[in-house]
């Protein structure tokens, strides 16, 4: 009798563990549903919330001021916007392309303008047989123009603020061609903009 007290209690003990583990087993599927109901929420929410804040980026008041270039294929203006919590950065370029020539336009905001303007505010000038870069002022803004002979390429910066550059950097074309072309854009409206908050 003891013998059989001690197997039953023993089987007892067995189905106990088994209906623990399946209840466990149970529970597990049940909070595994839960978080998938709760991830699947919260990617709803990220694909849904950011439109509007996607609508608030800094970048975006600068796309509407890259204007078309006539007889250029210009691509489709962009940018990001990043805020850390000591420093941010904001771009916004569109692309443009004739032929073989190419032309960049791009306002940069943050740290990294402000180091891209210590050659205009240092005055820089440096001309060779190769090329030159030189600060000069145009439309009573602080600019620096590269140009490289060889390659048939350069650059015009221009100061929007102590850390805001509107920077045009071309291919393929002479450089009056390209200032003509970079004085198409709003510089004045580009700083009234890198000066909103």
């Amino acid at each position: 009798m003891a013998a059989a007290v001690k197997r039953w209690h023993g089987d007892f003990l067995s189905a106990f563990r088994i209906a623990k583990v399946k209840r466990q087993r149970k529970r597990g599927r049940t909070m595994s549903k839960l978080r998938h109901a709760i991830f699947c929420g919260f990617v709803t929410l990220t694909v849904l919330c950011p439109l509007s804040a996607r609508a608030d980026q800094a970048f975006q008041r600068f796309l509407p001021l890259f204007v078309d270039l006539d007889g250029w294929q210009g691509k489709k203006p962009d940018g990001m916007s990043l805020d850390m919590p000591n420093s941010s950065m904001t771009t916004a370029t569109r692309d443009y392309t004739r032929g073989g020539a190419q032309a960049h336009a791009s306002v940069m905001m943050g740290q990294a303008a402000s180091g891209a303007l210590a050659p205009i505010e240092s005055g820089m000038n440096l001309q060779t047989g190769d090329g030159h870069m030189v600060t000069s002022t145009m439309h009573d803004m602080k600019v620096m123009k590269t140009f490289n002979v060889p390659q048939k390429s350069g650059a015009l910066m221009v100061e929007l603020s102590k850390n805001a550059v509107f920077a045009f950097s071309y291919g393929g074309i002479t450089e009056d061609e390209a200032i003509a072309l970079a004085e198409k854009f709003d510089w004045k409206a580009m700083q009234a903009a890198a000066q909103k908050k």
